[in-house]
């Protein structure tokens, strides 16, 4: 009996931090988040509940255009981050061994030893119109003046690429690793080209690190402020702005709260459909 009592109570005791961060840090904040944003305004201090602030999300286009052009970069994002991450992923985990596997896998660690607002500020360095990548090409002659490469959905995705690579390379690196490299030999000896190994044989393998560094990235993407509004300017148009905008500019609690839960549900949404799409669940993808 005194056994089984220890047994609970550190039981307990395990799982006491976890429990209180995901009631105090994850679901009382979008409980509280959800009432904010049921809240319309009658008078100083006086509020009824209804769903004007969503309502009024789909009235006006520049908001759900903006929150569809977020969820469509933020996908394309995603999707050419896993086509670059992959490759380099596959290199550093089955073609490297010892030092330089250590070191090119370093390399990938590098970035983010500084803040992304620095590292945001350094692609602002090299792209704007006196910037270093301007003044390289005007020097070889490809250029009879100044190049502006900032404030344009180009530069917006290689800030996104770049400041999400970590997050995708990890997992592929992890998951790869433990790929037998006997079931490759396997399938050419089979009679399999290069194609048809990678598609039976490694991706299969490789699909709960795909699935979890895709859902990584596509969050960091979508949630993502100082990247769209440094390298995209005024015109980003990124929903994440819009958000600060109602609850900093316009003190409009209300309105920004109904935008973030739409962006959670968004999010959410997307998450749901990329596990359904690719018959993963959460715990293999985590596992």
């Amino acid at each position: 009996m005194r056994m089984q009592s220890a047994t609970r109570l550190a039981l307990f005791l395990l799982l006491a931090p976890i429990v209180l961060w995901l009631a105090l840090l994850v679901i009382l904040p979008h409980v509280d988040m959800f009432m904010v944003s049921m809240r319309e305004r009658v008078g100083i201090r006086q509020y009824e509940y209804s769903f004007a602030n969503y309502v009024e999300f789909f009235v006006e286009p520049l908001y759900w255009r903006t929150f569809a052009r977020t969820a469509i970069m933020s996908i394309i994002a995603t999707v050419m981050t896993l086509l670059i991450g992959f490759p380099v992923s596959y290199y550093i985990a089955k073609m490297l061994r010892g030092r330089m596997k250590n070191f090119l896998f370093l390399l990938c660690l590098v970035p983010f030893w500084v803040s992304e607002l620095v590292r945001t500020f350094g692609w602002m360095i090299l792209l704007r119109e006196s910037g270093v990548i301007s003044n390289l090409m005007q020097w070889m002659g490809l250029v009879s003046g100044p190049v502006e490469m900032l404030y344009n959905d180009a530069t917006i995705m290689v800030g996104f690429i770049y400041t999400s690579m970590l997050f995708m390379v990890v997992p592929l690196v992890s998951t790869l690793d433990s790929l037998d490299d006997s079931l490759v030999e396997a399938g050419y000896d089979l009679g399999g080209n290069a194609f048809t190994v990678l598609r039976t044989i490694i991706i299969p393998h490789a699909m709960p690190g795909i699935v979890s560094g895709c859902i990584v990235v596509f969050m960091l993407t979508l949630g993502n402020y100082l990247t769209p509004v440094l390298l995209g300017g005024k015109d980003s148009l990124w929903f994440t702005e819009q958000i600060y905008t109602q609850f900093i500019t316009r003190f409009n609690w209300e309105q920004g709260a109904a935008f973030g839960f739409l962006l959670l549900g968004l999010s959410s949404l997307i998450v749901w459909a990329g596990l359904r799409l690719s018959r993963q669940t959460l715990s293999q993808t985590m596992g």
